[in-house]
């Protein structure tokens, strides 16, 4: 009697499973949240815009042609003309390289300032815990926008006139450019984000600090004597690293929006130079008896930063899906 073989599919044993790297299981988790790929995606393009800027930009951002004011967007103007005929879609995307230089520098001093606060007062309590947190309950206690008036007040004025006079007596030419060129004035911005951006972060970290501090392998490195500073590197911060990177990849969106609000309010880059906040603000009292100007003077740059918050949200999102054991 003939006998017929049955082929079963390939199934990968428990060792080929356990040899995938930990990331691929974390890749997976976050690919099924569409929101968040897509959010990624978005992200992966502003970063392009930004680096590739002037590669990209079709004119120079402050080149006006008074006979094209208002221009509709057409093939020599994607995104049409402002009211001095400079092209929108150049100075949209030198807006990009502001927005992803603020972001960088800002989330990289909150994330530093942060994890070393939030660190130090979580690990060691006593003193530096009570300093740490009476300072964080400080920052906390003043509105948002009315601290970075003030620092924008207080320190603007000196740190500009500091500079300058530091370039002129120095004869360093790039450094009297560069105040010349209005970009000074975004040290102030990025200042005022990073004094407020680290305390919530700080705030985070302790708390995870706190809670790792009592675990058993904690106190078997304390007990065999383990340095401090090598338990601080080896063990907490890298198993804090989960709810941190959510709450940094969150943070971002607000980052990008903060310095929109501030350029809209006059504080930060100042025009000529190109800022999605600062284009809103020329455009702004554009009235609907102006239409269909509105459609690429305001709409435009507002569903641009409303793309960016948003991405950055569902990349939050998504990260605390794949990152969250609790939601696994």
């Amino acid at each position: 009697m003939a006998t017929t073989s049955i082929t079963l599919p390939a199934v990968s044993s428990p060792t080929e499973l356990k040899t995938r790297p930990a990331w691929f299981a974390t890749w997976r988790r976050f690919a099924r949240n569409k929101p968040a790929l897509i959010g990624l995606v978005i992200i992966f393009l502003l970063l392009f815009t930004a680096i590739f800027g002037p590669s990209l930009a079709p004119y120079d951002y402050a080149r006006t042609d008074l006979n094209n004011v208002r221009a509709a967007p057409s093939a020599q103007h994607w995104f049409g003309t402002d009211d001095l005929g400079r092209d929108m879609f150049t100075r949209m995307i030198y807006g990009a390289r502001s927005v992803v230089f603020v972001i960088f520098i800002v989330a990289t001093t909150s994330l530093t300032l942060g994890l070393l606060m939030g660190t130090i007062a979580g690990y060691f309590g006593g003193v530096p815990d009570t300093l740490i947190s009476r300072l964080i309950d400080f920052l906390f206690a003043f509105p948002d926008l009315l601290f970075i008036f003030f620092i924008a007040a207080t320190i603007k004025p000196g740190l500009v006139t500091g500079l300058k006079g530091f370039a002129q007596q120095n004869n360093i030419q790039w450094l009297a450019d560069f105040v010349r060129s209005g970009y000074a004035d975004y040290l102030v911005v990025m200042i005022a984000l990073s004094v407020l951006g680290w305390a919530g972060l700080a705030r985070l970290v302790r708390g995870q600090v706190l809670s790792l501090r009592e675990k058993d392998f904690v106190l078997g490195a304390q007990a065999v004597g383990v340095p401090s500073w090598r338990i601080i590197t080896r063990y907490l911060i890298p198993n804090s690293l989960a709810p941190i990177l959510v709450a940094v990849s969150m943070g971002l969106g607000a980052i990008a929006l903060s310095e929109g609000i501030l350029a809209y309010l006059g504080i930060g880059l100042q025009p000529p130079n190109p800022s999605w906040g600062n284009i809103l603000a020329d455009n702004a009292p554009l009235h609907w008896r102006d239409w269909p100007a509105v459609l690429w003077l305001v709409y435009i740059p507002t569903i641009v930063i409303a793309l960016v918050v948003f991405a950055f949200n569902f990349v939050g999102d998504g990260l605390n899906e794949a990152l969250n054991p609790e939601l696994q």
